[in-house]
């Protein structure tokens, strides 16, 4: 029987690129997406392309309500749950801090932070041996902003991804005894549309000439490490901070 992964945020970069490589692995994939129905289904097609499985499911990863939802989704149609990608997050456009709205930094920390925690909470519960689970691998997608700290761009996004790094730390502490590794990746200028969202789509390209590689990443590359770190060839590794970022 194939595992069961659910990605948040897969409609697009780097969870779409993530769902695509564990369906040529044979996995079967929780497609979620909160906007674009059209680009999660995109998604799906090219997983079941690849050789695996796919179920699209719509959720804000900010509403408790939806990740319960989607995780009993999965549950139900599969049996079981063996891996979450903690991938969803947003970014705005570039601003100093002293310029940032309320409603901004609370849509910000609402997606980034309280929604990635929701998400791993849910895997918690269902992964967890001492809760009946089998165990599992749970990899939170944080990014180079978080030891950077974006200033000018978007210290808001870094500190967001900050809490990510910490939460990867302390969950895999608490859930290693219960067969569960924690582990995530940073990325950094990554060539994926979230740049434009932020009003910079050429920020991937001119930074990422300056990085050490001399290049941007592709969203295909961070997949690789995310599902190296999903896969038994990792089994030994938890609490680790991957940087996907060419030296930066």
């Amino acid at each position: 029987m194939s595992k069961v992964v659910l990605i948040t945020g897969a409609s697009r970069g780097i969870g779409r690129a993530t769902a695509r490589l564990l369906g040529a692995r044979g996995w079967t994939v929780g497609v979620n997406y909160q906007h674009n129905e059209p680009a999660a289904a995109e998604t799906a097609a090219q997983v079941g392309r690849a050789g695996g499985h796919a179920r699209v499911l719509h959720g804000d990863v900010a509403s408790e309500a939806d990740v319960i939802a989607m995780f009993d989704a999965l549950e139900h149609a599969y049996g079981r749950v063996d891996a979450l990608v903690n991938n969803a997050g947003i970014v705005a456009p570039s601003s100093t801090l002293a310029e940032m709205s309320a409603e901004r930094l609370k849509r910000m920390f609402d997606v980034n932070v309280y929604g990635a925690f929701l998400c791993a909470r849910e895997a918690a519960r269902r992964m967890s041996k001492d809760r009946g689970g089998e165990g599992g691998a749970i990899v939170n997608v944080s990014s180079a902003a978080s030891r950077l700290g974006s200033p000018g761009e978007y210290v808001d996004y870094a500190a967001s991804k900050g809490a990510i790094d910490t939460l990867t730390i302390g969950l895999a502490k608490e859930l290693g005894p219960q067969g569960v590794r924690v582990n995530a990746v940073r990325p950094g200028l990554i060539d994926t549309e979230i740049h434009a969202s932020g009003g910079r789509p050429d920020r991937a390209a001119v930074l990422g000439a300056q990085t050490p590689l001399g290049r941007p990443g592709s969203a295909d590359e961070v997949a690789e490490a995310i599902v190296w770190l999903l896969s038994d060839a990792a089994s030994y590794v938890t609490g680790a901070l991957i940087d996907v970022s060419g030296g930066r």
